[in-house]
């Protein structure tokens, strides 16, 4: 469980998963007092992610319990430290996966409020709607980093591939069409092209057949975490001279960056909202990869969609 101090005197009302069957249930819990570098935030609006089942059924043999998931925050900063300028009262800002870097375990979003280092917290441009704009905290930077890391945010046009289509690739094909690429995925989202594969073991773990649709010197960057070991055939890299790389999520540089470019081009992801009582079946749905594309709990519960 998260590490509590005599300074932890904020009682917060939340939901957490007690044990590995992963069961969401509510949860009273204490936060620290607003610090001199902090900002408190009433939480409005928090994405359900991937990882966040994988919390809060153990999948990764690292959960503690009482586990509070949510690195997709949105809110209203409701009270600042004394070092604290660049937020004020009534600003609309966000927490993303990085949160701070005190080495403890935290307590996430699926919470009424959370204390941050004002460092870790970025602002909402003012366009964007909170609740679609959460899921742009985790799954938007995670695409939007290897954007960044390719050089195609200013680039002249180029051939782009989105492989698979859930909570990260429909923002990955925003993305890719608002920097003038031609991309290649799903029409409905405004990409140029798709593809659809009917076979079921050729989709399984092999990038062969992704790789065999790269150019030569192509890039692909791999952005999931699949249960099994990716086949990686050696023929399609060599004769192509392509190369196959990892990304992560970005800094909270990128990630400001990212919400100011998602303000300009008013990019959002699509999402169904839900209300705290209904997080257990949306993370059942999500089991099942029944979402379209991103699941986001409005915590104050005002409504169900």
């Amino acid at each position: 469980m998260a590490q509590e101090t005599p300074n932890h005197t904020q009682t917060v009302a939340g939901w957490a998963a007690y044990d590995s069957s992963g069961k969401i249930d509510p949860f009273i819990f204490k936060r620290r007092e607003n610090g001199v570098n902090d900002v408190t935030i009433e939480i409005l609006y928090c994405g359900i992610c991937h990882t966040d089942l994988h919390f809060a059924t153990n999948d990764w043999g690292i959960t503690m319990y009482p586990c509070v998931p949510g690195h997709e925050i949105t809110g209203v900063v409701v009270k600042v430290g004394s070092n604290v300028r660049k937020f004020s009262v009534g600003d609309r800002v966000g927490i993303g996966y990085l949160a701070a870097s005190c080495l403890n375990i935290t307590y996430g979003g699926y919470s009424k409020m959370i204390v941050a280092d004002h460092r870790y917290v970025v602002r909402i441009p003012d366009s964007l709607p909170m609740d679609s704009a959460a899921p742009l905290l985790c799954a938007g930077i995670t695409v939007f980093t290897p954007f960044k890391d390719n050089q195609l945010l200013n680039s002249p046009r180029k051939k782009i591939g989105i492989v698979g289509l859930g909570g990260l690739g429909h923002v990955a094909v925003k993305f890719g069409k608002a920097f003038g690429h031609h991309v290649t995925a799903k029409q409905r989202l405004g990409a140029d092209e798709f593809i659809i594969s009917t076979s079921a073991d050729q989709m399984k773990h092999s990038l062969g057949p992704v790789l065999e649709l790269l150019k030569v010197n192509g890039i692909l960057t791999i952005v999931g975490a699949p249960d099994a070991p990716l086949d990686l055939p050696a023929l399609p890299l060599i004769l192509g001279k392509r190369t196959v790389k990892g990304s992560t999520t970005g800094g909270i540089l990128e990630t400001q960056e990212m919400m100011d470019l998602c303000g300009k081009h008013n990019i959002t992801s699509d999402i169904e909202t839900v209300t705290p009582d209904q997080i257990n079946h949306a993370m059942d749905r999500l089991a099942r990869n029944d979402v379209r594309y991103r699941f986001v709990i409005d915590i104050a519960g005002k409504t169900s969609n």
